[in-house]
């Protein structure tokens, strides 16, 4: 588990399945690389939410890596791809314990934050004040082996009310992705 400096406030879960997880994607040949077709799906994520970014992340013992990214330039391509902040530009890395994914894949269950600022747990994780995050949708990437690969997300820089609409879409969209994920998983074998 992390803390904060103040040690009250938890902010990364535990994940007892990340090295397995890590073996399962370089299996499946993923979280390494960008990959055209995950940036087209986080742009088709993007525009039918109604989200300025989008993500297929993967997740190691470390570090987040989107393997597909939306921004609102939406045209940059490959590992130049990334996010303009206030402080700089995140690429397509990012730390385990900085933003909400991780949370998604250890609960194995959607997590939805209309303004990250309602959620004191949240409020103070590092994208808040580093990247300007303030509403957050996600959902689980979970393979037909039962693992969390990791997960689809929007976020905006506004809060955002998702509704159960936004819900019900990134979840079906998900279900598509992880097919598409294990087709390709059973076409390398």
């Amino acid at each position: 588990m992390t803390y904060d400096p103040t040690g009250h406030l938890l902010l990364t879960p535990v994940d007892k399945e990340a090295s397995s997880r890590v073996l399962r994607l370089r299996e499946l040949g993923l979280g390494d690389e960008p990959d055209p077709a995950f940036d087209a799906f986080a742009d088709r994520l993007a525009e039918t939410i109604g989200a300025p970014y989008s993500m297929v992340n993967f997740i190691d013992e470390n570090r987040q890596f989107f393997a597909g990214l939306h921004t609102p330039e939406g045209n940059v391509a490959g590992r130049d791809r990334g996010i303009d902040t206030k402080e700089g530009r995140v690429g397509r890395y990012l730390d385990r314990d900085h933003g909400y994914c991780p949370h998604v894949v250890v609960r194995r269950k959607a997590l939805v934050l209309e303004d990250v600022c309602d959620y004191p747990r949240f409020a103070g994780n590092p994208v808040v004040d580093e990247i300007g995050i303030r509403s957050y949708l996600g959902t689980p990437l979970i393979d037909g082996t039962g693992m969390a690969l990791g997960t689809i997300c929007v976020v905006d820089t506004e809060p955002h009310p998702w509704g159960r609409a936004g819900l019900a879409t990134i979840k079906q969209l998900a279900a598509e992705l992880t097919e598409e994920i294990d087709r390709r998983g059973r076409a390398s074998r």
